[in-house]
């Protein structure tokens, strides 16, 4: 989507996608990414998800990635915590008790930047884009993202194709994603909205 539609969003407050709760998926299937307990967590889209707090508190530290400048500052003062804040090249940078994020658009992520990333966390980022954006996003992840990364991602699966969040079946996710990862279908649950919530687990075959 365009940057002045997720601007707006979060200007409006019209932000049904942002969970207070920790997601009950993340808890249950993260320890099966086996990731090393110090390993750094990317959350790509992230906006101001408490799933942050939840892997800080698991020993990770936790790189998000979000467009919205009032939503990173959101995440810290909703905390109460006091951000180190600084310019970068390409991002403005939050950080506080080993959580940073990077405040900008999520394709300029470089090769360098990720080099630390052992596992990713999407929960917000494939469901938001529509089907062009979806393929440049895998595309960057399968490129940019350092050997023996794991993902646990989060999908949704409805009839229609509004959006975001978009419907991404899981015939899809293997079409993005099979050139590089392991594609395990976990779990489904319904929603509230009557969607199935679907969780998969990506395993780096390289």
């Amino acid at each position: 989507m365009e940057h002045a539609f997720w601007h707006a969003r979060w200007a409006e407050g019209r932000i049904g996608f942002h969970q207070d709760e920790f997601n009950s998926q993340l808890q249950a299937y993260w320890s099966g990414l086996d990731v090393g307990s110090e390993g750094q967590v990317l959350v790509p889209l992230c906006g101001k998800s408490s799933d942050m707090l939840w892997l800080r508190e698991q020993g990770h530290p936790v790189m998000g990635v979000e467009l919205s400048q009032s939503a990173c500052e959101a995440f810290f003062a909703e905390r109460n915590a006091e951000p180190v804040v600084r310019q970068g090249a390409t991002y403005l940078h939050y950080g506080c008790d080993g959580v940073e994020l990077l405040c900008g658009d999520v394709f300029s992520l470089s090769a360098a930047q990720l080099k630390d990333a052992r596992a990713v966390y999407d929960r917000a980022a494939l469901v938001a884009l529509p089907p062009e954006m979806r393929k440049q996003y895998a595309r960057m992840l399968i490129e940019r993202l350092p050997a023996g990364v794991s993902v646990l991602l989060i999908t949704m699966e409805f009839e229609g194709e509004q959006g975001p969040p978009f419907s991404v079946v899981e015939s899809e996710v293997g079409a993005l994603f099979s050139s590089r990862f392991q594609v395990e279908r976990l779990s489904e649950r319904d929603d509230s909205a009557g969607r199935q919530d679907i969780a998969y687990r990506l395993t780096d075959k390289s």
